[in-house]
């Protein structure tokens, strides 16, 4: 059998987070592009805008006032996807018509009172603020009898579905574990089962190993394109120590977290000199009460932005009725990426 060329053959990589395969085609980047680009906004937003419900001493949906806050800001969101007093029922018929209430609670954070910045603008110091607050978050949220798990995420842009500019992120605390961290959950637990070792750590030290997909690193973290990467410039957080939940990290770990946030966001402004939009989330233990030692921080950076910053990537055909498929190898995504400066 000849080898595989994983810069020239189609091929298929394997996601051991999700027992999933995701198809690359190298080929498929020589092809023209004649279809639909996006127009992105033009001109940046103000420093305060009046109309906008997150900036300090506005109003809020319910006639609620914001404070004329000076750093971050946490408020339960108005119109939220979840809500704590939700009854407890269900729908089963025949096992065929399945339903159950999913209590839970959704909240906002705003990183900053200036209505025109973004992660990779906020200082060192002030990203550490909003990690603070995670780490906050993550705790209180935990910490309800109901709530079994806490997601952190952050939708950035329009085309990822931001209707306000303002620097924002969600937290929701749900009854149960979704359906990518229960994934996530199954096959770490396995791996832990079979080997007695963590999944994302050995994986991470391979990777530091072939130094191929590593994009920037420091004493804490690192971010690198994974082997297994679906969208065109997909970015993994990982932590470099053994850490379940993002409340374990000490005071120089958050630090090293809200460095490497700041790096790569500012390395995706620099891809396509504009403010890169993207989506990212962290993924970490439960807060069932569980030790979880299975379980290994991290962050998953999912941008759509393909060939330039009109040119998106849409998951259609194959991908919706086979499995994802991608042009861009990780390790020129990654090359790329390291390419660009660190610097606003």
């Amino acid at each position: 059998m000849s080898s595989l060329d994983l810069k020239q053959h189609p091929h298929r990589r394997f996601n051991p987070l999700t027992n999933e395969w995701v198809l690359v085609s190298p080929d498929r980047t020589q092809r023209p592009w004649l279809g639909e680009v996006d127009q992105l906004s033009g001109g940046a937003p103000p420093a305060y805008d009046p109309t906008c419900y997150m900036c300090p001493g506005n109003l809020r949906a319910a006639g609620i006032r914001n404070p004329n806050y000076r750093d971050t800001f946490v408020f339960d969101n108005d119109y939220p996807a979840l809500v704590p007093d939700t009854p407890d029922c269900s729908v089963n018929r025949n096992g065929l018509i399945v339903a159950e209430s999913e209590a839970g609670i959704c909240r906002v954070v705003c990183f900053s009172p200036r209505h025109d910045l973004t992660v990779s603008r906020l200082s060192a110091d002030e990203v550490g603020r909003v990690v603070d607050i995670w780490s906050e978050q993550y705790r209180e949220l935990g910490a309800l009898p109901f709530i079994n798990h806490v997601q952190i995420f952050e939708n950035r842009g329009a085309m990822m579905g931001a209707s306000n500019p303002h620097p924002h992120c969600q937290v929701w605390a749900n009854a149960r574990l979704p359906n990518e961290p229960a994934k996530e959950q199954l096959a770490q637990e396995e791996y832990r089962s079979a080997r007695d070792s963590c999944l994302l750590c050995d994986y991470l030290m391979l990777e530091r190993e072939l130094a191929q997909r590593i994009v920037c690193e420091n004493d804490f973290f690192s971010g690198l394109v994974p082997f297994w990467a679906v969208w065109p410039f997909e970015i993994l957080v990982l932590a470099r120590h053994h850490r379940t939940c993002i409340n374990e990290l000490a005071r120089e770990e958050r630090c090293g977290l809200a460095d490497i946030l700041k790096r790569v966001t500012t390395r995706y402004d620099h891809l396509f000199e504009a403010s890169f939009p993207y989506s990212m989330g962290f993924h970490q233990q439960p807060t069932d009460g569980g030790d979880h030692l299975e379980w290994h921080l991290h962050a998953h950076f999912y941008p759509p932005l393909l060939r330039s910053a009109t040119v998106r990537k849409f998951m259609v055909g194959y991908e919706m009725l086979g499995s994802p498929q991608r042009d861009i190898t990780p390790e020129t995504a990654a090359a790329r990426l390291r390419e660009m400066s660190e610097q606003r």
